[in-house]
């Protein structure tokens, strides 16, 4: 079947609101060496979408400027070089850019096989997340079995994905969410404790709950905001990974002394940045330690809201809301 020279795509004329973003018509991307083209039918809202939206994350300058970093969808062509996929199967993948159009080329290395019984919409729900938390919270702080953890934003993508991962490996897990509707939300998931941030202290709560031990690992995307209060819901040995700034990224007069007295580790990394060959270590481990546990139901994704394409704006107000759990996803008409 011969492809369409042209697609419709979710256009970025400037950076701003919502309002920004328009729908476009361009080229179909021809898939490079390495690389497998998908006619997509489903891609993730993330909190970078929104940042280079806004102008504050600007894609590394060999990436696809159309915004969308995650699909699934349907394999239309490989690429040279592309080994262990075929046309016609049923694929997601981590994307440097371009997933909110209607084809999207994609590393074949970043690219997982639906889970058994997924359809598109479920499936373009997991790489974004699943790739950060994996990377984050057991590649880079060493979460381990019988450890325990705090995970900050336990509604976000990023929040249910950790609280899931971290459960089934065998973690105790604490998360702060802003209300009590999504504090419910996390123990349903599998938190075992949760700390309303606007009513609660989540360090007396923390010490409360760990006989003034702190815990091992604390998984934050405010930033600045919560540094000190990190450091001081951290156990000896204890690790702090940071993941985003919502909360602002400078922090002034932080007292540094818990990290020499506790001897602590503070970590922080971005997806999109990392090397191709560290993407495929993530998805390979994935695909070996996480999808079973996908396909078994111990875990699945959090899907608060499925929006159509041409809907996208709403898609980002609804994000930057911060009124959702889960995740936000946008439908093509496939």
């Amino acid at each position: 079947m011969a492809l369409p020279h042209e697609m419709n795509f979710v256009d970025l004329p400037s950076f701003g609101g919502a309002e920004v973003m328009v729908l476009a018509k361009g080229p179909v991307p021809q898939p490079k060496t390495g690389e497998i083209l998908v006619r997509v039918e489903a891609a993730g809202i993330n909190r970078p979408d929104v940042a280079q939206r806004q102008g504050t994350y600007p894609p590394p300058k060999d990436a696809n400027p159309i915004l969308g970093l995650e699909i699934a969808g349907e394999i239309v062509a490989l690429g040279e070089g592309v080994n262990g996929f075929a046309i016609g199967q049923k694929v997601c993948a981590l994307a440097n850019g371009g997933g909110y159009a209607e084809f999207c080329a994609v590393p074949a290395s970043q690219t997982l096989p639906f889970p058994k019984g997924y359809d598109g919409e479920r499936a373009a729900a997991l790489p974004e997340t699943f790739f950060t938390v994996w990377a984050n919270l057991f590649q880079m702080a060493g979460l381990g079995e019988g450890e325990s953890v705090l995970i900050h934003g336990g509604t976000s993508g990023i929040g249910t994905t950790a609280i899931q991962l971290a459960k089934a490996f065998g973690a105790k897990v604490y998360v702060t969410a802003g209300s009590a509707e999504k504090c419910e939300a996390c123990l349903k998931i599998g938190a075992d404790v949760a700390i309303n941030y606007k009513t609660d202290d989540f360090v007396a709560i923390i010490k409360e709950n760990t006989g003034g031990k702190g815990v091992n690992v604390v998984l934050d995307m405010i930033g600045a905001d919560y540094f000190e209060r990190n450091l001081a819901s951290l156990a000896k040995d204890g690790c702090l990974s940071i993941i985003a700034f919502l909360g602002g990224a400078v922090a002034e007069k932080v007292n540094l002394t818990p990290i020499m007295v506790k001897r602590l580790t503070v970590t922080g990394s971005t997806m999109r940045p990392r090397t191709a060959a560290e993407k495929q270590v993530i998805r390979d481990e994935l695909l070996q330690q996480v999808w079973p546990l996908i396909e078994n139901g111990t875990i699945a994704p959090c899907i608060h809201k499925v929006i159509p394409f041409s809907d996208v704006v709403e898609g980002h107000r609804l994000m930057e809301s911060s009124q959702h759990i889960g995740k936000i996803v946008l439908k093509l008409n496939t």
